[in-house]
């Protein structure tokens, strides 16, 4: 009968693609994860890895071999949760991988979530969307909050959350508290701090700036707000905010907060997850906080 833990260790390699780091995923030595890649190969009498220096894929066998080791693994987790749901009791981790311009609302969710369901541990990862649909779908991720355009409905649930829209958050010098708002050709004449450009949001606001016939001078980029509030407060440049970030943070001093029009831009952001007949206890349980409308 094959070995559970020999599935486990065969998803870390295929999330990995890299014995060592897979390894110490799973928390055993690289010839005691090899082995069990071996013996599994064994059990099934095929090629599941690629054989080289490093890894180098997985054969055609082995696609297959993962496939239903990830269906495996998810019925055994289901089940195992199903029968703790059944006693009351819904708990255990839960992934979510979320976009930069969603992580306040990944939080305020998570937040939610534990004062509801509080055996229920989530961890919130930022990352880039294609990233989020990759690890939902590879199972790193058991939801994921990104924008439903380019979601594959294919392979993935996509439940439309909110629509983004956006803030410009500049130091005093370079905007008028009394503006009231700014147009985005206004906003292409600062000095900018934004996203990095493999970022979906850097991709749209790119696009944006482009539609209204301007090129803003970008003085600097980074993978998250943070840093990007900060350099904006000290007085580098201004920065675009989603509006849901601004409303987690509160006041802050020191800077100007100035809805963008000129467009009115909005992005929907939606829950994806894995397309499943059952789904996992502490999935449905997020699902049941955020409520959101399947499209």
């Amino acid at each position: 009968m094959l070995d559970l833990r020999d599935l486990e260790c065969l998803l870390a390699l295929t999330r990995h693609r890299h014995f060592a780091r897979a390894a110490s995923d799973c928390g055993l030595s690289q010839p005691a994860f090899s082995m069990r890649i071996r013996q599994l190969e064994e059990r099934l009498g095929i090629q599941i890895v690629k054989r080289g220096n490093r890894f180098q894929g997985l054969t055609a066998e082995g696609e297959t071999v993962v496939a239903h080791a990830r269906a495996i693994l998810d019925r055994v987790r289901t089940l195992e949760e199903e029968v703790r749901a059944a006693k009351g009791e819904v708990t255990g981790a839960l992934m979510v991988g979320t976009i930069p311009t969603s992580s306040a609302y990944a939080a305020f969710a998570a937040n939610r979530l534990r004062a509801r369901f509080p055996g229920i541990r989530p961890r919130i990862e930022t990352t880039n969307s294609l990233a989020i649909q990759q690890g939902v779908d590879d199972g790193r991720f058991d939801a994921g909050l990104t924008y439903s355009e380019g979601a594959s409905t294919d392979l993935l649930r996509v439940e439309r959350l909110y629509d983004e829209r956006y803030i410009l958050f500049a130091p005093e010098h370079l905007a008028s508290p009394g503006a009231g708002t700014v147009t985005w050709a206004e906003a292409a004449e600062m000095p900018l701090i934004l996203l990095e450009p493999e970022m979906q949001n850097r991709r749209i606001l790119d696009h944006v700036f482009e539609s209204v016939g301007s090129h803003p001078a970008i003085v600097a980029e980074t993978s998250g707000f943070i840093a990007a509030i900060a350099m904006a407060r000290e007085g580098m440049g201004a920065t675009v905010l989603p509006q849901v970030l601004v409303d987690s943070l509160g006041t802050l001093g020191g800077a100007v907060l100035l809805p963008i029009i000129e467009p009115e831009v909005s992005k929907p952001v939606a829950l994806v997850t894995p397309r499943r007949s059952r789904g996992i206890p502490v999935v449905e349980a997020l699902r049941s906080i955020v409520a959101p409308t399947e499209q």
